[in-house]
């Protein structure tokens, strides 16, 4: 059984639960209780992760930690198909790879003026938001171009893979740190592509999609 040390409320692991569920795999959830309850910072966590830090995914005894690497094992492991992460494909992979750590740097400015609005973490939230509306705006120019040539995700091609996950984390919950999207349509467009995918679950702050009208 997949087990996912998971925060409801964490973009970092909200991905993690999108990509579980986009593969249709049962897994235990254990909420770990980060703001108020610091739960991550406890001794017991601590032997789960060293570094107190969440996600974490136990599939059978085999630990993985961290969003990035926890979504290049399950895609490794359990996507049959091989386009969330396209191993086969150099080009595609390198693809992904570029904007896994793009997505990491969303984290580090988008998200953490989020963390620093919602939670109180202290951060210089004036260069965090600066610097991430700098990497909206890429995100936005790239997705712009990409839809030009007829491709609907970051990568080439016509299916999305692990980076689209865990860069629209960050990205859909950038309103949280005072980041508007009224300036990335082209964000907004890749965003509801996604939200419409089969199988999307939805978070606190980011809403499902409404049913289609069959009236």
């Amino acid at each position: 059984m997949i087990r996912l040390y998971d925060y409801v409320l964490s973009a970092d692991c909200y991905p993690v639960r999108l990509l579980l569920d986009f593969l249709r795999l049962e897994y235990e959830r254990v909420g770990v209780d980060v703001y108020p309850g610091r739960e991550h910072e406890t001794e017991a966590f601590r032997r789960i992760h060293p570094l107190r830090r969440l996600p974490v995914l136990n599939d059978a005894g085999f630990i993985v930690r961290n969003t990035n690497a926890i979504l290049v094992y399950l895609a490794s492991a359990y996507d049959a198909s091989g386009h969330w992460y396209p191993r086969a494909d150099t080009r595609r992979l390198a693809e992904t790879t570029m904007w896994l750590e793009f997505a990491h740097d969303l984290a580090s400015t988008v998200g953490a003026a989020r963390c620093h609005e919602m939670f109180g973490v202290d951060t210089d939230f004036e260069r965090a938001r600066s610097q991430g509306h700098a990497l909206l705006h890429v995100l936005d120019e790239h997705l712009w171009l990409a839809a030009r040539r007829g491709e609907p995700w970051l990568c080439e091609g016509q299916q999305p893979s692990i980076a689209d996950l865990a860069c629209f984390a960050q990205a859909a919950l950038c309103e949280d740190g005072g980041l508007s999207r009224a300036a990335y349509p082209a964000v907004r467009r890749w965003m509801d592509r996604l939200r419409y995918l089969p199988g999307f679950q939805a978070m606190p702050g980011i809403l499902a999609p409404p049913l289609p009208d069959i009236r």
